[in-house]
């Protein structure tokens, strides 16, 4: 049914409207309900932790018995892979939201639809990240990178890829240089404390490398009990307080971090996610031969480089060097994994089994909007509204993960029986097409006042 109904004589107001609800994807949803359940796994770290805690279990939450357990596999199979599905999913987005309207004849209104999606997009992560305390919000860059694929729609397919292959490519050259350049740094301390050992005098520049090497060094090692306390006091004193230290790193999550990174690691695979859909993959309409290879090749090489990865950073209790050079590899590992991913959710998807819990994660990837800010006004109550921000273990967190699990299993199939979006999916909706959508099932859209 289709939940707009317009008529046939205004057929350029037709080509604009939201994608009916029978029009909907079921694959594309488990993927999306996987991917925002996923997310949550990585981002409860941040949430009840501090941010450094995220990859390195020694800063605080326990890097021993169960709470390194947790960082390991979580390591091994979720890091960047759950963003990842994301950010493909966001560029079929773009496939799924431009092509029916384009045949329809839709012209410079979708457009105009589309840069206010993003724009609102934007303003939801903005949001997002300072009223509700959650500054590594993924919706910012999204809003702002998917400003640059509407241009790129009718590319083909393998320049898709190349292009996204070309800027993953970029990322790690970035890592390599950051490495050397380490490394360099390293070599010259260690040069100095030679010529001390050998009673030499080393001139102030030599010194000032030494203690420049030694700072970093100390930087990256854990801090001190005394250190930690004063990080946390003032997460747990309230919002106001919260507020104040989450919006500095706000501010650099939106900035350095945001230019650094997400070009590289976000926009790449949104590049690839257009692709994959110009090519069916999301669609469930290649052969399950195509899908097996797929998770088994994506695995094979992503969880071998991850599981060295992981080893090397617990053999060296989370080093300078050894981080470094886990960096060179993240890509590979990551992106593999996260293909290992699609295969095997697809197949889930094409075997028919346990259709009720295909049914319960495509409606959580059709509030996947809803159910990702819910994640985070859960976590800002618990650990910042009831002051438990650095109070629970690592694995601690993973029972709260759970219960949000279940609730949004439950909550969303039971919500989407009865309205046609999920809260904020409707709002989006209305204010990307400039009519309010009808909420209600049975109901019409309505014109924004």
């Amino acid at each position: 049914m289709n939940i707009h109904d317009y008529s046939p004589a205004n057929p350029q107001a037709l080509a604009i409207e939201a994608t009916a609800e029978s029009q909907r994807i079921d694959s594309l949803d488990v993927i999306r309900g996987v991917a925002v359940l996923g997310i949550l796994l990585m981002n409860i770290v941040a949430m009840g932790l501090p941010v450094d805690a995220y990859s390195d279990p020694t800063v605080l939450g326990g890097a021993t018995g169960w709470n390194l357990r947790v960082w390991f596999v979580n390591e091994l199979f979720f890091e960047g892979t759950m963003r990842g599905l994301f950010s493909m999913l966001f560029g079929a987005g773009v496939m799924l939201f431009t092509t029916k309207k384009e045949a329809h004849g839709a012209g410079i209104e979708l457009a105009d639809s589309w840069y206010r999606r993003t724009i609102w997009l934007f303003i939801f992560g903005l949001v997002h990240a300072y009223i509700l305390l959650w500054p590594w919000d993924i919706l910012y860059s999204y809003g702002l990178l998917g400003m640059f694929l509407f241009p790129l729609r009718n590319v083909s397919p393998f320049r898709l890829t190349m292009l996204g292959t070309s800027l993953i490519l970029a990322g790690t050259a970035v890592e390599v240089l950051d490495f050397s350049e380490t490394l360099g740094r390293r070599s010259k301390a260690q040069q100095v404390e030679k010529m001390i050992g050998r009673g030499e005098t080393p001139t102030g520049e030599q010194k000032n490398c030494l203690e420049a090497w030694n700072e970093e060094v100390e930087e990256w090692t854990s801090e001190s009990p005394e250190e930690l306390a004063e990080e946390l006091a003032p997460m747990q004193a309230g919002y106001f307080s919260a507020f104040m230290v989450r919006a500095g790193q706000t501010w650099y999550a939106e900035s350095m971090w945001h230019y650094g990174t997400n070009y590289f690691d976000v926009l790449s695979m949104m590049l690839i996610g257009m692709a994959a859909f110009r090519w069916r993959i999301f669609q469930a309409g290649r052969p399950n031969t195509f899908y097996v290879i797929m998770m088994l090749v994506g695995y094979g090489v992503g969880l071998p480089v991850n599981l060295w990865e992981n080893s090397l950073l617990v053999s060296s209790n989370f080093g300078l060097i050894e981080s470094g050079k886990v960096g060179l590899s993240h890509e590979l590992g990551r992106v593999a994994t996260t293909f290992g991913h699609i295969g095997l959710i697809l197949l889930f998807c094409k075997s028919g089994a346990l259709p009720f819990f295909q049914r319960a994660l495509a409606s959580v990837g059709r509030m996947a909007l809803t159910n990702y800010i819910m994640h985070t006004v859960i976590t800002t109550t618990v650990f910042v509204g009831f002051g438990q921000f650095g109070l629970w273990e690592r694995h601690q967190l993973y029972y709260l993960v759970g219960a949000i699990w279940v609730f949004q299993l439950l909550f969303s199939p039971g919500w989407l029986r009865f309205f046609h979006f999920g809260p904020l999916e409707w709002l989006w909706r209305g204010l990307t097409y400039g009519k309010r959508p009808a909420m209600l099932k049975g109901k019409r859209a309505a014109p924004v006042s």
